[in-house]
């Protein structure tokens, strides 16, 4: 089954192709079917291949389809890599990004035939991209799946394309990812000029005994990559942005797919990282700032949307801190766990959005329990999972995470813990604000609250059964032996796993102390968001440093005023005077010809006697040359 890897990506690639062909002459059902249909295969696959790299000792298989490019003595194939993470991540992809196709086909069907095929063929080949992505054994395959996900977020993000503001979102997330990808580039020719390959294997095998500067400097550009893709301090601004494209597409871009695949890219040069000490301190850094930055913006965000989005930046924020910690197996749990909650609450919101018929402040809604009893059930565990309240998933990879801070510094920990205090105190505002009280929006609006239909709230249950359950698959070693089977099965991929160590160094009792007061701070944060939203919610407009935090700490301006308005001003004096100077000398060269052109046509007036005398002058001439220049 394995060496059918390649069916897995080509699937969602064929249904982009179908839907994108032949958009004007399916119908609904049949795109439908076709954009859900290619990724269940898919999904069924990546089951089936998973059944077989789970099994103890499974060796990582490299499934090459031909050579890609081979110049000189570089030799690159196009190649998978099938192996423990690479199955994870194909689960994660293809399962969660069916439940959002299923999810599209209810949200989306007000659309016409030809943009509900357009819409489906973007997703599917988005999906295709990652796919890539996470499948490719060297890192230019991976790079193509890379630029694929920006390209199809670009896409999908402007989905909606007469809006400008929604096109200027979707310009704002593909620029912001093309600044990282540079550095990702640089990284690949350095490597290289380094390695003489690009192979995965044969890098690392390399890099053993490569200077730690050299590694250093790679690693660090990687990152810069990766700052882009999952945007992180500075270029994280483009995400909350990014909630300009439909609902579902929010969810596939912060759940399962794009911004997972600088943590993947990362979790994926391990051994890289693991040698160079000083990029990993500057991981853990910006990811801890990150986390600490968006949870503060999203306290007073009042877009229901908007609080997932700087939620989603505040996540992947944790994913860096545990990456740069050396906790590998902590921040890819994080990820899986992440992708079933953040799926479901970005699905959720779409569920309510579409009760309130597009309303997203919440401000205006309240009292929705009543109305959309399904959707209010499955947002609460979304909810209470990324608390990180037990036995939820959240608490599990967050605690592993927390763990593995504690572990490198004391200082970092406490950062993290402070981070989740504010996260569970923002969702809680959301939920309580949202669903909790009495309705405060229009009357025309609360008579026509309903229920989603079942391809919404089927996708809903799933998840949220998922965001439930899917923490025992990391259960800490304090509770019992051998009890964390992720980090058994990552095992053979991580190098250094800080998780493992820290296992071995800390006591039962410290890791019990650590969940302890993990727990405790998600309880004071839920308490006194319920306690302080549920009856009398946040109304009014924000004041003082609220209207900071409202405002995202104005970073948007400073990049505009930093950044932006620069380059505007000297695109303006080039236009104005650098490019009229050039133009007045091409402009200059041409005039100059046709005048030259005007005189010397003079001479050809069709006379004979003006030809002889211009022959008898030509004759003069070559005899004065004759007789006293070569002399």
């Amino acid at each position: 089954m394995i060496q059918l890897v390649w069916l897995v990506p080509v699937l969602p690639l064929a249904g982009f192709l179908i839907n994108g062909l032949f958009r004007n002459s399916l119908s609904k059902g049949m795109t439908g079917i076709v954009g859900c249909g290619v990724l269940l295969a898919s999904f069924i696959l990546s089951l089936l291949i998973f059944g077989e790299v789970r099994h103890e000792g499974f060796q990582s298989v490299t499934v090459t389809l031909f050579d890609f490019i081979s110049v000189d003595k570089l030799h690159i194939p196009f190649a998978f890599q099938v192996d423990q993470l690479s199955a994870l991540f194909l689960l994660i992809i293809t399962g969660v990004g069916f439940l959002i196709h299923l999810y599209s086909t209810a949200y989306m069907h007000e659309e016409e035939a030809p943009h509900y095929a357009r819409y489906f063929s973007y997703l599917n080949l988005f999906v295709f991209s990652m796919l890539l992505l996470v499948l490719g054994a060297n890192y230019v395959i991976l790079f193509i799946g890379w630029e694929g996900v920006g390209l199809c977020s670009y896409l999908l993000i402007g989905y909606w394309f007469k809006n400008v503001d929604y096109t200027n979102a979707a310009k704002k997330a593909f620029i912001m990812n093309r600044i990282g990808d540079l550095g990702f580039l640089i990284a690949i020719f350095w490597m290289i000029n380094q390695f003489g390959s690009v192979t995965f294997g044969e890098v690392f095998s390399a890099a053993q005994g490569a200077p730690v500067k050299v590694l250093t400097g790679i690693t660090l550009l990687l990152f810069v990559g990766a700052t882009g893709k999952s945007a992180q301090i500075p270029l994280y601004t483009w995400l909350p942005d990014a909630m300009a494209g439909p609902t579902p597409v929010s969810a596939l871009i912060h759940a399962a797919t794009m911004v997972t695949a600088g943590i993947y890219m990362i979790a994926r040069s391990n051994i890289l990282y693991s040698l160079a000490p000083l990029t990993q301190n500057v991981v853990a850094i910006i990811g801890l700032a990150t986390a600490l930055l968006a949870a503060t913006i999203a306290l007073k965000q009042n877009d229901i949307k908007k609080v997932l989005a700087y939620s989603t930046v505040s996540q992947l924020g944790y994913m860096f801190l545990g990456l740069g910690v050396g906790a590998y197996t902590g921040a890819v749990f994080h990820v899986m766990t992440h992708a079933f909650f953040k799926a479901l609450l970005f699905l959720g919101a779409g569920s309510v959005i579409h009760a309130m018929g597009g309303e997203q402040d919440i401000r205006k809604m309240g009292g929705l329990r009543k109305h959309v009893g399904t959707t209010h059930w499955t947002f609460l565990v979304g909810c209470i999972a990324i608390a990180g309240i037990p036995p939820f998933s959240g608490f599990f990879s967050k605690d592993e995470i927390l763990a593995g801070a504690f572990g490198k510094s004391p200082v970092y920990y406490a950062v993290g813990v402070f981070t989740a205090l504010l996260t569970a105190f923002y969702m809680f505002r959301l939920y309580a604000t949202t669903f909790l009280g009495n309705f405060r929006g229009t009357h025309e609006q609360e008579h026509h609250l309903h229920e989603s239909p079942a391809a919404m709230t089927i996708p809903l249950v799933v998840l949220a059964l998922l965001a439930a359950v899917a923490g025992f698959l990391g259960v800490p070693e304090a509770f019992a032996k051998d009890s964390h089977w992720l980090a058994h099965f990552l095992d053979p991929i991580f190098a250094h796993n800080a998780t493992a160590e820290h296992a071995a160094e800390a006591g039962a009792s410290q890791e019990w102390m650590l969940m302890g007061i993990s727990v405790a701070v998600a309880l004071i944060g839920v308490i006194a968001a319920w306690t302080r939203f549920s009856k009398k919610p946040d109304l009014a407009e924000p004041a003082g440093f609220g209207k900071v935090l409202a405002n995202k700490w104005y970073v948007d301006e400073l990049y505009d005023a930093i950044i932006v308005r620069p380059l505007y001003a000297i695109s303006k004096f080039l236009n104005n005077f650098i490019e009229r100077f050039i133009d007045w000398i091409v402009n200059g060269v041409g005039r100059l010809v046709q005048y030259g052109g005007r005189q010397l046509r003079l001479l050809q007036s069709g006379q004979v006697g003006g030809y002889v005398l211009l022959m008898v002058v030509g004759i003069l001439v070559l005899f004065l040359v004759e007789l006293f220049v070569k002399k």
